[in-house]
């Protein structure tokens, strides 16, 4: 895409200064159970689940990535871009109108000046009078037309540019993996969602309107002048010449500036999404003061590049003045000396436009800037629209049964799993099977890799190797819908949306109120909500922090009990909540979901000790595996954490 030469390698900006990134080294240490959702994704698929790259192409590792200002001209395959969203017919349709309707003011001014040089006749009226005036009128509806249309034709376009750019960064980032989101700063998206595509919305097809405009007005003035003077022909392009060296020194500087600017506002986004996310934590210690000089600071690395905009603009305008004035000086010139050969009707057009191409000089060279200046953010919009992709959420072809999982049997073969492909191995060669309806509880110690392999189940993470196995189906070789649609997580964190209390049971409407309602009673809520004014209708506010932590727990239970897939996967749910509520939820799992495969990454020694296996994992190896009461004599790893906990 785009002409070669034309753009250079993007260099990663820090509040609009740019910096360069030392040797990305792989990462010598272990990634914590806790935190493992926080590190960046692996881009490397299996052969048949394999990332839908558009051109990425490989950095350094970064744990999170600075927004990038692009340098060097804008690549051609920017603006085609921006036609193609537009659409091919609306864009060449526009250019014919812009055409017509400056050819029909070039025929009228002419027109009009070959009327002022008829004789009149004796009686004081002219012969061709109602001849010229038809056509005059004629080229003047003509010209009315050909400006409605243009002027629809650009607006509508616009607004097809605007949508289909906005649906397509919309669609690509919903699609991204979760690695995109953890590395990428909230500032960056914001920046793109609001100000880039108000850019789109608003600024673009306003100075496209002007810049076409302004373009044949000049070459309708430089025709006129031309044929009224020929000898100006010696002039003009010397004079045109210095026009453009004096746009192309500004462009590069306001292209660039405009750049800056557009990076540097990102992280003034991403403070202020951060300090509404911590305002009670920054009043509780006083951190008022930091948090505004730091706001302040961002602000102004905002303004350092805007702020030589505007100087730029003004350096243009007094550049742009002198240039046109010569171009009326020598008009005026060469009609006096060419006087005697020429009709006053034609002198005084020619003149007449000279007059007013310094006007559409100036225009000209600034929509030319702007042109070049605002299409930066159909770049940036383009950015995130190219960015590596998930594996397809259905695949028809591979789509399993209705009835899949029927006994909920997972194999794990020689799996493997880094997080990214310059980093070590998280999960090495683990190769374990377990039955339909097993309760398997995994431990291990900080860092072991318990997180990691519900990040492989899930496929957050795809495989570096190997395979996992669910009910004699690879789970690699079907949708990720079909996939997670099939296992249940609660995690640790549990998740709920602004909305009311039934959307976050059931979101899709599929169960009936009495199949909530049973679901609530047996996740020990039903008293709660049956409590609360709206019941049901009880609006949650965002992240349910109107509920405690164990009643948010407990709701993502009762979103279990809905479900009730064939896996579930405990992802150290109770780590965060009090006993009383671990045990209301140990217990109704064990009565609940007694036919299903039940994973449990342990927090708790205690919760699994009842389980039919138990998997010890350490340093991403599977170190033991066997009954809880069997581990214990065999006073390894297992037992040495029974220790620490007090079990033994």
């Amino acid at each position: 895409m785009g002409v070669s030469g034309l753009g250079k390698e993007s260099k990663p900006v820090e509040n609009g200064i740019l910096v360069t990134d030392a040797v990305g080294k792989p990462l010598q240490r272990h990634l914590s159970n806790s935190s493992s959702h926080s590190v960046v994704t692996n881009q490397q698929h299996s052969s048949t689940a394999e990332l839908q790259k558009s051109g990425v192409k490989e950095e350094t590792w970064k744990l999170m990535e600075a927004d990038k200002a692009q340098t060097g001209q804008v690549k051609l395959s920017v603006y085609w871009n921006y036609m193609k969203a537009i659409g091919l017919c609306i864009s060449f349709l526009s250019i014919f109108l812009f055409l017509c309707n400056h050819v029909s003011a070039l025929a009228s001014n002419y027109w009009l000046s070959l009327w002022t040089d008829d004789r009149p006749a004796v009686n004081g009226t002219q012969e061709n009078r109602n001849f010229r005036l038809s056509v005059y009128g004629a080229l003047g509806i003509l010209q009315g037309v050909a400006v409605f249309g243009y002027s629809m034709a650009v607006s509508i376009g616009g607004i097809f540019a605007s949508r289909r750019l906005h649906l397509d960064l919309l669609q690509n980032v919903l699609r991204s993996p979760m690695s995109f989101f953890e590395r990428t700063p909230s500032g960056n998206l914001v920046n793109r969602f609001s100000k880039e595509l108000d850019t789109v919305d608003s600024m673009i097809p306003q100075v496209i309107k002007m810049f076409m405009g302004s373009l044949f007005s000049v070459i309708g003035a430089v025709i006129i002048i031309l044929l009224a003077t020929p000898i100006a022909a010696v002039i003009i392009p010397p004079l045109g010449l210095v026009y453009f060296f004096v746009q192309r020194f500004y462009v590069a500087s306001s292209r660039q500036l405009k750049r800056l600017e557009s990076v540097s506002r990102s992280p003034v986004y991403s403070h202020f999404n951060e300090t509404l996310l911590g305002v009670s934590v920054i009043r509780a210690f006083e951190e008022q003061e930091r948090f505004i000089r730091q706001s302040d600071l961002k602000v102004d690395e905002n303004q350092k590049a805007y702020y030589p905009s505007i100087v730029a603009n003004r350096w243009l305008a007094v550049r742009l003045e002198c240039v046109g004035n010569c171009i009326v000086l020598f008009a005026a010139l060469f009609a006096v000396i060419s006087r005697h050969s020429l009709s006053a009707g034609l002198v005084g057009l020619s003149v007449s436009y000279s007059l007013q191409i310094t006007a559409y000089l100036n225009w000209l060279v600034r929509m030319s800037s702007e042109m070049e200046t605002n299409i930066v953010a159909v770049e940036r919009l383009k950015e995130y629209s190219e960015t590596e992709k998930e594996a397809s959420w259905q695949i028809q072809e591979t789509a399993p049964p209705s009835t899949w999982p029927h006994s909920g049997r997972v194999e794990f073969r020689d799996y493997c799993l880094r997080y990214r492909e310059d980093l070590d191995l998280v999960l090495k060669h683990i190769n374990v099977t377990i039955e339909g309806g097993e309760k398997v509880g995994i431990v291990g110690r900080t860092g072991a890799g318990k997180s990691s392999l519900t990040l492989g189940l899930f496929r957050i993470n795809e495989s570096a190797e190997g395979e996992i196995i669910i009910d004699g189906i690879n789970i690699a070789k079907i949708g990720l819908h079909n996939l997670r649609f099939k296992i249940t997580i609660i995690p640790q964190d549990p998740v709920l949306f602004s909305g009311s209390l039934r959307m976050n049971l059931d979101p899709f409407s599929q169960y009936s109120d009495e199949e909530v309602w049973m679901a609530l009673e047996l996740a020990h809520l039903k008293g709660f909500v049956s409590a609360l004014p709206d019941k049901l209708n009880h609006e949650c506010a965002e992240g349910g922090e109107n509920l405690s932590v164990g009643q948010r727990q407990l709701v993502c239970l009762a979103r279990a009990l809905l479900r009730k897939t064939k896996i579930l996967v405990l992802d150290e749910a109770t780590a965060a909540v009090d006993l009383e509520t671990d045990d209301l939820i140990q217990s109704t799992i064990r009565t609940q979901f007694e036919d299903s495969t039940v994973l449990t990454i342990a927090h708790r020694l205690n919760t699994i000790m009842d389980y039919t296996r138990v998997i010890v994992l350490d340093k991403g190896e599977i170190r033991e595996c066997g009954a809880p009461s069997e581990l214990l004599q065999q006073r390894g790893v297992f037992y040495s954490m029974a220790k620490d906990a007090g079990l033994v």
